[in-house]
């Protein structure tokens, strides 16, 4: 009997590593492109390697790292069996983290987590990853998929990462740069990005409306517009920090994730420093509308939910910051002047006082939006 082939019990108990190692041939392409000479050993190994000798040039580098996931966002791809739009949430949401401290993203890793290995469909997550990676110049070096069977049911899946970058000890951006009259830079976000997603999703369900159903207001089905991909920050910022004429002009940034406007804005604020936006400034997306109708709510009222417009937010030096405005405009992120710091006494009743444990500054949204 020992000549005949034996039962697969892994594959038997649900876990099909055939699969998985199919998965792994149809995205090595899309990995390999974000593969510079700094990554050794290719795709396959039990980790990544990358060559960090250009860190030896710097005077003090200090990395940074970062890690997150797309939430519940993936239930919408799992619904619709749309799954090449999700990586890039994933890549935004972890590596624009990393740039906000001043940071150059150098790697990330990724992990899946599913019911079942279907290859295809984890090939069109990971090849949405690399992409986002290449576009940020950040080598996607590494990843798991494992497949929990019982667990999770067939089409389920979740998906994390986590990133390092690198930066100069003398130019981490952060609170103790701002300065009183420095300008806070608004820059627009593609949508929801990938927060508030659970609130999304119960305002559908209370009202019947399926992912597929076509959406007038939108023009497109709920599903489609749902997800449109967090937009990409990090290539064009790396670049402006680079700039010698532009880069000492960034103070500090701030990532539009969980938590909203007024909160994440706060967290990179001095104490004793604030500032009031006008909503005036800028019309949230129709998406945010909508549903915010639907809810029967305020778009006031969400502002501690969704990020309704912007996704990320930079602090200049007020004589360099139409410079920066109109050189992030030029590279294809609308932005636009959105206050000034102050830190002048004054009484902060209405104001969201920072945010995750930090005790920060202070930022009030005031105004109606424009139309």
């Amino acid at each position: 009997m020992s000549g005949e082939k034996q039962p697969d019990l892994y594959a038997a108990a649900g876990v099909d590593t055939r699969a998985g190692d199919f998965a792994v041939t149809l995205m090595k392409q899309a990995v390999v492109k974000t593969h510079g000479p700094e990554v050794l050993g290719g795709v396959g190994g039990f980790a990544g390697l990358f060559d960090a000798s250009a860190m030896l040039g710097m005077k003090r580098p200090l990395l940074a790292t970062s890690t997150d996931g797309v939430g519940t966002k993936v239930a919408i791809a799992q619904a619709i069996d749309k799954h090449d739009t999700i990586g890039q949430d994933l890549v935004g949401m972890v590596v624009d983290d990393i740039v906000v401290v001043g940071a150059r993203p150098l790697f990330m890793t990724d992990y899946i987590a599913c019911g079942k290995v279907v290859p295809e469909r984890i090939a069109d997550i990971v090849r949405g990853i690399a992409e986002a990676c290449e576009a940020t110049g950040t080598a996607l070096t590494g990843g798991e998929t494992a497949e929990h069977p019982g667990l999770l049911g067939p089409d389920d899946y979740d998906v994390a990462g986590a990133a390092t970058g690198v930066v100069e000890a003398d130019r981490v951006l952060g609170a103790e740069r701002v300065q009183h009259g420095d300008v806070v830079i608004a820059m627009e976000s593609s949508g929801p990005h990938s927060n508030g997603y659970s609130l999304i999703r119960r305002i559908l369900a209370d009202r019947g409306i399926s992912y597929t159903d076509h959406s007038a207001e939108l023009g497109a089905s709920w599903g489609e517009a749902l997800l449109e991909p967090t937009r990409l920050y990090t290539g064009p910022l790396v670049k402006l920090l680079a700039d010698e004429t532009l880069g000492g002009a960034f103070h500090a940034m701030s990532h539009v994730t969980g938590g909203g406007i007024a909160a994440n804005l706060a967290r990179v604020l001095p104490q004793g420093a604030w500032v009031e936006l006008d909503r005036g400034a800028w019309s949230p997306a129709p998406v945010f509308r909508v549903l915010a109708d639907m809810a029967g709510a305020e778009l006031a009222s969400t502002e501690g939910t969704w990020n309704l417009g912007i996704g990320m937010f930079a602090i200049v030096d007020a004589a360099q910051a139409s410079q920066v405005t109109s050189a992030l405009n030029a590279a294809g992120i609308r932005s636009w002047e959105a206050g000034a710091i102050s830190t002048e006494a004054r009484d902060f009743t209405g104001f969201e006082q920072g945010a995750k444990g930090v005790d920060g500054g202070a930022v009030r949204l005031v105004g109606n939006y424009a139309a």
